[in-house]
């Protein structure tokens, strides 16, 4: 009896520890998986790692924009160029600004130059003026074409307001450099970053912004024909040397929460900003 009591308690007891050992190699399992499911996640972190190398090299891409330079012979300022496609832009608003008014003035028919928030007539006064020399000048459209007839060429051949060597784009121009860059050609050519970042000119979000073209669009508002000057840091706008009728004329514009550029007829008596394009 005593003999059967011991071999009975053997029994048991292997029986205990192989269960013992079976619950260990489950929570070992366990563990395996949480192991497991770790590296998935420093996997993840490494496809992080790869989307912000390529990020990266979009924005070295971005950062290797080769930029000319010239000369405005008539007042010695210097602009940025860039080529996109078979164009050459100014990558800077113009700033020739031989005369100024301020925004109560305004016609469709004599040239009127305007500064943003520059309220005189004293030329020197307006240059020193941050926004000159962040935005440029703003033109109503007898000013931007500069006694021209209106063109509907490719090139325009109107020289308007622009220095020798280049000149006012055509609606057909302006058109040619969306198609060249596609869908979503605002992201391609509006200056990055936000106001409320402290990162660039725009309000946020400035949806999509890359300047990947070095084009370097910034929200220099406009000149109203109501007389006050509006929407800087949310909208910009520019001419092209076509007219829509006899008061209003083609422009592009593009905004602090779009990704494209839009065309639209605006009266001539507005102040928009100018890009020259290379003859």
């Amino acid at each position: 009896m005593n003999l059967l009591r011991s071999t009975i308690l053997s029994i048991l007891m292997i029986a205990f520890l192989i269960g013992c050992e079976s619950s260990t190699s489950a929570s070992s399992d366990s563990s395996s998986s949480v192991a497991s499911s770790s590296s998935s996640v420093v996997k993840s972190s490494s496809s992080s790692a790869k989307s912000s190398s390529s990020n990266a090299i979009s924005s070295s891409s971005s950062s290797s924009i080769v930029y000319s330079t010239i000369k405005d012979a008539r007042d010695n300022q210097t602009y940025r160029i860039v080529t996109i496609g078979s164009q050459t832009w100014m990558a800077e608003n113009l700033k020739y600004l031989p005369s100024v008014v301020g925004p109560e003035t305004g016609s469709q028919t004599t040239p009127h130059y305007y500064v943003y928030g520059y309220d005189g007539t004293n030329v020197a006064d307006a240059k020193a003026t941050a926004k000159y020399n962040t935005y440029g000048v703003l033109y109503n459209w007898p000013a931007a074409m500069n006694g021209a007839a209106s063109s509907t060429t490719n090139p325009s051949g109107v020289q308007g307001v622009c220095p020798d060597g280049w000149h006012l784009p055509s609606n057909a121009e302006w058109t040619e450099l969306t198609g060249y860059l596609g869908e979503n050609a605002g992201r391609k050519l509006k200056a990055t970053g936000t106001i409320e970042a402290g990162t660039g000119l725009w309000y946020d979000p400035n949806t999509g912004a890359t300047n990947e073209t070095g084009f370097t669009a910034l929200p220099g508002g406009y000149r109203g024909s109501y007389g006050a000057f509006v929407n800087i840091g949310y909208y910009g706008y520019w001419w092209s040397a076509t007219e829509y009728d006899t008061f209003y004329a083609w422009s592009r514009y593009m905004y602090f929460n779009g990704s494209s550029v839009y065309r639209s007829s605006y009266d001539k008596e507005v102040g928009f900003s100018v890009r020259c394009v290379r003859d």
